[in-house]
């Protein structure tokens, strides 16, 4: 395995520094030169340290402020997922599926805690996104991707987890991407808009059985169509 480079060790360092300092986001970090001091390394190792930090959202450096803590999102996750099934999809492999097949784990492992006692007012949200949904595929003649990604946000934001929700979005930021280079433009309004109906019916009856079910038939077509011919489906919601 190839040592680290001087570089990469400041890296480490101040993410240990983070951790230390029980710093979060926004919040200032040592300027430049007092890391360079608390290191011992050089200028140049020091802020190839610091951009290649700022690009994974660790810090954030504002010229003329300083160094702070980044907003930690997980952007360049879902950057790397994306990338990651766009390269595998057009080259015949199923990258795609791949993708599309953890998403599902998830929602299907998830909804089943939903079901046990979703608050009203998330049920009521649910059903607006439904209503939403049915007026943008009578107007539309397709469902709006914002909707549907909405929807499934919604779904489980009574578990009162953000990590699951900036995982579940990253997902789906992953899909838009590989969408973007490889959309045939399928979509069924129709049976998009009674799979969203189905999973509220199951969710709201307390159903976490049918429920999952519900979620694991909404990802059957693409499925299906990935399973049959990789190198031209694409996902939907």
């Amino acid at each position: 395995m190839a040592r680290p480079t001087l570089a990469q060790d400041i890296e480490r360092r101040v993410k240990d520094l983070i951790l230390d300092r029980a710093l979060g986001p926004g919040d200032p970090l040592p300027t430049e030169p007092e890391l360079m001091e608390l290191f011992a390394a050089g200028r140049v190792s020091v802020r190839e340290a610091l951009k290649a930090l700022q690009a994974m959202n660790v810090v954030e450096i504002r010229r003329g402020f300083g160094t702070f803590v980044g907003s930690l999102s997980l952007t360049p996750f879902a950057e790397g997922l994306a990338f990651r099934a766009v390269v595998r999809h057009g080259r015949g492999e199923p990258g795609l599926l791949e993708l599309m097949k953890v998403r599902e784990a998830l929602e299907t492992g998830l909804v089943d805690a939903v079901s046990a006692g979703i608050p009203a007012e998330d049920l009521a949200v649910l059903w607006s996104l439904v209503a939403t949904m049915e007026a943008e595929a009578a107007r539309d003649g397709r469902v709006a991707r914002s909707t549907d990604r909405a929807f499934h946000l919604a779904l489980y934001a009574s578990l009162d987890n953000h990590l699951l929700s900036e995982v579940l979005d990253a997902f789906w930021a992953a899909m838009d991407r590989v969408r973007a280079s490889t959309d045939d433009g399928h979509q069924d309004p129709a049976t998009t808009c009674r799979q969203h109906h189905e999973i509220v019916v199951a969710v709201a009856a307390g159903d976490g059985a049918r429920a999952a079910a519900a979620v694991r038939a909404h990802f059957d077509g693409i499925r299906t169509r990935l399973e049959r011919d990789p190198a031209r489906a694409v996902a939907r919601g």
